[in-house]
């Protein structure tokens, strides 16, 4: 199975640059990983909120391939531990998907078309994280995902 992350605009951020590369690093030692950097939306402040919406979640849905399962990474979504994470991503494993894709929407959310396409909404935390912290935080949690279903000492419980 692969894991894809899709995100909207690029890191800017040095220290937030060198925490994915490193996670992404040591990402390749378990499964595939990528991180599918969709372009910025241009000229944002002449679009309302909706227009934006709509813009990104175009750029979103083109990404995906067919048989994608889609889990939109929502402040709405249901919210996991991280064994449970850990559990749900051997389950996905262990079901024969191909490409299992987590999208971070925009500074708006996903557009209508993006919520019908989803399969899941998943929240890491009730709290509200940048858009580029998003990217980090969420590679970790792989990487730990990934150290707890081989029973590594990454993770203390």
């Amino acid at each position: 199975m692969e894991i894809t992350l899709i995100v909207i605009g690029k890191t800017n951020a040095k220290y937030l640059i060198e925490g994915l590369d490193e996670y992404t690093r040591r990402l390749k030692h378990y499964i595939s990983y990528n991180i599918n950097i969709l372009p910025d939306i241009k000229n944002t402040k002449n679009l309302s909120e909706e227009q934006q919406k709509e813009t990104e979640g175009k750029l979103i849905l083109n990404a995906l391939k067919p048989g994608d399962f889609i889990v939109l990474l929502d402040e709405r979504g249901k919210e996991f531990s991280s064994m449970q994470f850990s559990d749900y991503l051997q389950r996905k494993m262990n079901s024969g998907l191909r490409r299992l894709v987590f999208v971070v929407g925009g500074p708006y959310g996903f557009s209508k078309d993006v919520y019908n396409k989803a399969d899941e909404k998943l929240s890491l935390s009730k709290m509200t994280f940048s858009h580029e912290m998003i990217r980090l935080f969420f590679t970790e949690q792989i990487y730990r995902a990934m150290t707890i279903i081989r029973g590594e000492p990454y993770h203390h419980e």
